[in-house]
């Protein structure tokens, strides 16, 4: 029998009267965490040792927290706004960050919120390190007794989706029924503001023991902010663009790459022109380039892609509303296998355009706005489905005939910090053995790349980056300390200078393809250490051409496109303000240019005898607009400073 619980102390009760002993809770990973409610059982069993507790989830989502100087000023206005005053912070979060969670409490994760816990030793401590698809049989194996899940209620019914994370709570009752072990208590939180996700996100009646349905008011969905996008992120998108094939399936992931990649993509179906026009600009030489021209193209996308991703996001919102993804798939395999044969009937195609689907995914998260498309089109009859992560992250699930039909010439676009010359790549830790991310699901999908006959996996990355101290280091290495992807899966990476095709090549050929891509200070180095480790000819010399691989040449190419709105800062929409994105540039100006010693001092001569903006609303915004004192009347004139500096 069901139990419907409204407040969330009863139900915390509840919960330790079902469950006896230690508690073994399983959450999902992102936004299908009930903050509310691990909240409220967190502070009930952290005030009583004894009823240990154990959590094993991934990516707890927090918002930014409060921040001094011009950083504060900025984000603190903007949190208020985007996630309001009401947020329901992770409390076992913000425990991890000071090392302060209790020694009868541990927080198990196999995925971090990018970079959130590089100084928190519980966290480090307690990572666990999983392919995405692993993680429902690790999470089993620890006899979960409880499981909470945040979900969606149907508009004037009563059935229950998952909705955001239809990724592993099924998997996870079927090993654990799979193993002998009982099953765990299922609690869901029931949420007004998440969009409700028909199809195979519907559970059964019978799905969760206790259901929570809290009184208002309701806080916001946790947004990502959606960030700029600049030169270096945007010519990685144009580059990988190239790879599509039309007719073909996209994976993609999250951040600023995947936003240029989505913006190029849609460019290159609704303004073909302009879209070659920057290509050429960027590179004259890209059309005739083999792997564009065998495997991928430029032409616009008349039959459209099949969107297949473990995370939807931003990006797909737009690519479907721009009709790049429309290409429809179905679960009948006879159906598919006929479509690919060519021996498909009217009735097959109509069949195909009324029941398939042309996106599916295993978890969401993005803009508010990108909610508000969700609980638009989630109703089951707009191509829009979500799949346990068994289904999107692997072939061999038990659908692999048909998952082979649906996912031809797959590209899979995934995200690196660091790639080697001999091909290997760093996505989730640093070389101390530190965690940044996790593994997710990028093996999964570069091991998909290599069985499946037609497909391609592209691991972006930027050539360099600039550290705390304000040293430019190679993102291109000749060897790194720690890797997420191993040589022998090499195949394609592209950065800001272009295309790397490593698939069944020689170590020396991959030396020479990484080096053509790095950036100019660093390809001495590269080219001598792989002769010294004898994979490199003596007499190896660098092309010229290599040289202009400089981010003030990058910049130059790309200015027109920048300055006439092709190539805008956010391409997918933005979460600030006009007058906040004139502040963003200008604090991203300032802290670029107070990176080092020498920046510091360039910067002070600017601000003391430099132009100075004239901008009431920006500096309002910042609250400067009447400063007193010394320190105010300075950050005053640094943001002036900045803001001429970076004025359109």
């Amino acid at each position: 029998m069901i139990e419907s619980v409204q407040d969330l102390h009863a139900a915390t009760d509840l919960i330790l009267q079902r469950v006896a002993g230690p508690l073994r809770v399983g959450a999902p990973l992102g936004l299908g965490k009930p903050h509310r409610l691990i909240n409220a059982l967190y502070a009930r069993v952290a005030a009583d040792p004894s009823r240990p507790m154990q959590l094993y989830t991934a990516l707890s989502l927090d918002p930014p927290g409060q921040a001094g100087g011009l950083e504060g000023r900025f984000l603190g206005p903007f949190a208020q706004r985007h996630f309001g005053d009401d947020f329901p912070r992770l409390a076992y979060v913000e425990a991890m960050r000071r090392d302060a969670l209790p020694a009868h409490i541990e927080v198990e994760e196999f995925y971090m919120q990018s970079g959130a816990m590089l100084s928190s030793r519980q966290a480090q401590r307690a990572y666990t390190s999983l392919n995405y698809t692993m993680a429902a049989d690790a999470v089993a194996m620890r006899a979960p007794n409880l499981v909470v899940q945040k979900v969606a209620r149907e508009p004037g019914g009563t059935r229950l989706s998952l909705s955001c994370n239809n990724d592993l709570t099924q998997d996870l009752l079927e090993t654990i029924a799979r193993r002998g072990l009982p099953r765990p208590l299922m609690v869901a939180e029931v949420d007004p503001a998440l969009p409700w996700i028909a199809g195979s996100a519907v559970v059964a009646d019978d799905f969760f023991d206790v259901v929570v349905d809290p009184p208002g008011p309701h806080p916001k969905l946790f947004a990502l902010p959606r960030q700029p996008v600049g030169d270096a992120d945007y010519a990685i998108g144009l580059y990988a663009s190239t790879l599509v094939r039309d007719g073909g399936t996209l994976q993609i992931g999250i951040g600023t790459l995947a936003d240029a990649l989505s913006h190029a993509l849609v460019l290159r179906h609704t303004d073909n022109a302009r879209y070659r026009a920057v290509l050429r600009a960027l590179d004259p030489g890209l059309e005739s380039h083999p792997l564009v021209r065998d495997h991928g193209g430029l032409d616009p996308f008349e039959q459209g892609l099949y969107g297949c991703s473990e995370m939807l996001n931003e990006g797909f919102r737009r690519l479907v509303q721009t009709g790049v993804i429309h290409r429809r798939v179905h679960d009948d395999a006879a159906l598919m296998q006929r479509l690919h044969d060519g021996t498909a009937t009217a009735e097959d195609h109509a069949r195909l355009q009324r029941e398939g689907e042309f996106l599916h995914g295993a978890f969401y998260l993005g803009s508010h706005e990108f909610y508000d498309w969700l609980r638009e089109n989630g109703d089951g009859g707009h191509g829009i489905g979500m799949r346990r992560i068994s289904e999107i992250n692997q072939l061999y699930g038990g659908h692999e005939a048909l998952e082979r039909l649906q996912r031809r010439e797959a590209r899979f676009f995934n995200s690196c910090m660091i790639a080697t010359a001999l091909g290997a790549a760093a996505s989730d830790g640093l070389e101390d053995g530190r965690i940044v991310s996790g593994v997710g699901g990028q093996y999964n999908f570069v091991a998909m790349s290599h069985a499946l006959e037609d497909a391609r996996s592209v691991l972006m990355l930027r050539a360099s980056r600039t550290d705390v101290a304000g040293h430019v280091e190679s993102n291109v290495r000749w060897a790194y300390g720690h890797a997420t992807i191993p040589r022998h899966l090499r195949d394609i990476y592209v950065n800001q200078y272009g295309i790397a095709d490593l698939l069944g090549a020689t170590d020396e050929a991959c030396v020479i393809a990484m080096t053509a891509i790095a950036e100019v200070p660093f390809q001495q180095g590269l080219l001598a250490s792989a002769k010294a480790a004898r994979k490199l000819r003596e007499d190896f010399a660098a092309p010229d051409a290599w040289q202009r691989n400089t981010p003030d040449a990058l910049a130059a190419a790309l200015a027109p496109f920048r300055a006439d709105g092709t190539l805008p800062d956010y391409p997918l929409g933005s979460d600030f303000t006009d007058v906040e994105q004139r502040v963003l540039r200008a604090l991203a100006w300032l802290k670029q240019g107070s990176a080092t010693w020498g920046g510091k001092l360039t910067l002070l001569t600017g601000v003391l005898g430099g132009p100075l903006a004239n901008d009431a609303e920006a500096m309002r915004r910042m609250d400067l607009d009447a400063p007193s004192g010394i320190a105010e009347k300075l950050q005053a004139r640094l943001v002036r400073h900045a803001l001429a500096r970076t004025a359109h």
